[in-house]
């Protein structure tokens, strides 16, 4: 063979075992790759977990950045105290106090001071529980241990801050003792290519928090958490629960009542009236007296009460729920209620008229507040109710219809203090009031009815009493001169509106619209309207009726003395379902 020809010849097998390798190569770094995409390499980049030195964990979530540590002992902030341990803790600016309220207990714990008060009883410590660090306030964990049903631990190794509330389920798992090295790291994400955070041993005990399939997101001892492979973990048949036992409530009893609540409020301006002159009353279980009203903006309250009513009520087996008002003064009201000091003064009177009387609960009656007092208003009865409760005594609290004004109804957090209170009353009246514009009745049904269905939605029915009207309102509507119709109206009791009627023989005629027996009357030579939209027996049974419908606690009656025998003996027949 020729040389050229020899060579051509090489050069062609030399080009063909490149091809040959080049498929080869090309053929190794595909299958390296599916390879590699089956079973990536694990990565072993490790990042740190917590970005604070006493991180707090609480509900699975890590929270950074809230705790101090002085002289050895831990405080978390107070922001986080009332973020996620208790929103209804009350910052007082006059005091420069936290206050806390439980069930049975008011505390006070003042800024950088040795002793906090306990229903105004001092107690010492050795560090003060509420601590100022620079701009931000820190509560202590002896705080939250002595109050709250917490568990809480601070890991050694990491600082790491376990806070778990009562009944709180823990999912424990164990690590298999097969697990291998690179098996055993917690990832970031779910796969083993993400960067590892901590890693985990043979046979370690670790809480699972979520179960992702072929992966769980489980938390080592000492807070540090990640994924890890499903198959590496056997997983307890049943969770655990975190139990703390706190010392025991003082159990105290408060009075009873039998059947639905039947109130009727009795109106007291300047002296109770002789018992001498009140009717029987058959059926009512409560009487609410308006004894007590705010008189200064130091917390002074006036009291007009009587002993003598007292006796009387005690011999018809009444209960007695003292009313304190606060004068309907929102400039008052604003004043008193701004300071602890001051809510605590009438707290105390409110305890010792209690006493003195012999009461059986409070009924608070605030009216007329500034919106922006709305978290005072819920303040002083979460302060409050602890002390009466302890004394024994029902809390009622009146409250209106929602509705848009602020100074009326907006201030009144609805759905805050029926978790406070024992019973919240709705004075539901004064569609159309004294000095309305417009004539219409007092509580037409059908308002009654859509307003109860809608308080619903923020007051269990259970805690609500319907309030309902004795009296009405006799309006007139004169002609002017000028052709304009000027409106007024006066408040009648039952009787006076039945004289009223009879002496000018008229006859009432059913107001579909009202639900209600109407009247009405016109003067032609004085070109005045009088019209009236009766408070009868039939009025009754429909409020009644809508009270078991919705199955409130009971209905309450503004007032005694507008009401005559017949009322109340068929408030108690439809109510009670007998007649005394």
């Amino acid at each position: 063979m020729p040389s050229n020809e020899k060579k051509r010849y090489s050069n062609k097998n030399t080009f063909r075992k490149f091809i040959y390798i080049g498929f080869i190569l090309v053929l190794l770094i595909i299958l390296g790759s599916s390879i590699l995409a089956i079973y990536p390499l694990p990565s072993k980049e490790k990042v740190d977990y917590f970005h604070s030195e006493k991180p707090i964990i609480f509900k699975n979530e890590v929270i950074e950045g809230e705790t101090l540590l002085v002289e050895n002992q831990f405080y978390v902030s107070l922001q986080f105290f009332m973020e996620y341990i208790d929103q209804n803790v009350f910052f007082d600016q006059t005091s420069m106090s936290i206050i806390i309220t439980t069930e049975d207990k008011v505390l006070q714990i003042p800024e950088e001071e040795l002793s906090i008060f306990i229903n105004e009883e001092a107690f010492s410590f050795e560090l003060p529980l509420l601590t100022l660090n620079e701009e931000d306030y820190y509560v202590s964990l002896e705080l939250l241990k002595m109050i709250y049903a917490l568990d809480i631990n601070v890991v050694d190794d990491t600082n790491a801050l376990f806070i778990r509330e009562d009944g709180e389920e823990v999912q424990l798992g164990t690590v298999n003792g097969s697990i291998k090295e690179h098996e055993a790291r917690l990832r970031e994400k779910e796969t083993v290519t993400s960067p590892y955070i901590a890693e985990v041993n043979k046979e370690e005990r670790v809480i699972v928090e979520q179960d992702k399939g072929d992966y769980l997101y489980v938390r080592k001892l000492n807070g540090m958490a990640g994924f890890l492979k499903s198959k590496h973990v056997t997983v307890d048949p049943e969770p655990g629960r975190i139990e703390v036992v706190l010392e025991r409530k003082e159990n105290i009893a408060l009075p009873k009542i039998v059947g639905p609540i039947n109130l009727t409020w009795e109106a007291v301006y300047t002296e109770t009236p002789s018992s001498n002159t009140f009717p029987e009353l058959p059926g009512v279980n409560v009487v609410s007296p308006t004894w007590f009203k705010l008189k200064n903006a130091e917390g002074d309250i006036s009291n007009i009460g009587s002993t003598e009513y007292m006796e009387w009520a005690r011999e018809k087996d009444f209960q007695v729920w003292g009313l304190f008002s606060n004068d309907f003064d929102p400039d008052l009201t604003s004043k008193a209620l701004e300071s602890f000091e001051t809510r605590q003064k009438m707290i105390r009177q409110l305890l010792y008229y209690s006493q003195l009387y012999d009461l059986d609960g409070i009924n608070v009656d605030f009216e007329n507040v500034f919106f922006q007092d709305k978290e005072l208003v819920t303040q002083f009865m979460r302060e409050l109710t602890p002390y009466l409760h302890r004394a024994g005594l029902i809390v009622s609290m009146d409250i209106t219809f929602i509705s848009a004004s602020e100074n009326w109804s907006m201030f009144y957090d609805r759905i805050a203090l029926s978790k406070i209170v024992d019973y919240m009353i709705v004075m539901a009246y004064d569609e159309h009031w004294a000095t309305s514009p417009q004539s219409g009745s007092v509580a037409s049904l059908p308002w009654v009815e859509q307003n109860v269905a809608r308080l619903l939605d923020e007051v269990p029915n259970e805690k609500l009493v319907l309030g309902i009207p004795m009296y009405t309102r006799l309006w007139t509507e004169q002609t002017t001169d000028g052709g304009n119709v000027e409106v007024s109206s006066q408040a009648f009791s039952m009787d006076e509106v039945n004289e009223w009627i009879e002496a000018r023989q008229l006859t009432p005629l059913y107001d579909k619209a009202s639900g209600q027996n109407y009247v009405e009357y016109t003067d032609e030579t004085e070109k005045v309207t009088y019209k009236i939209w009766i408070e009868d027996e039939m009025s009754i049974e429909q409020r009644i009726a809508i009270s078991k419908d919705y199955k409130l606690a009971g209905v309450a009656s503004w007032a005694r003395h507008f009401a005559n025998d017949d009322a109340w003996k068929h408030l108690n027949k439809v109510l009670h379902g007998n007649e005394k």
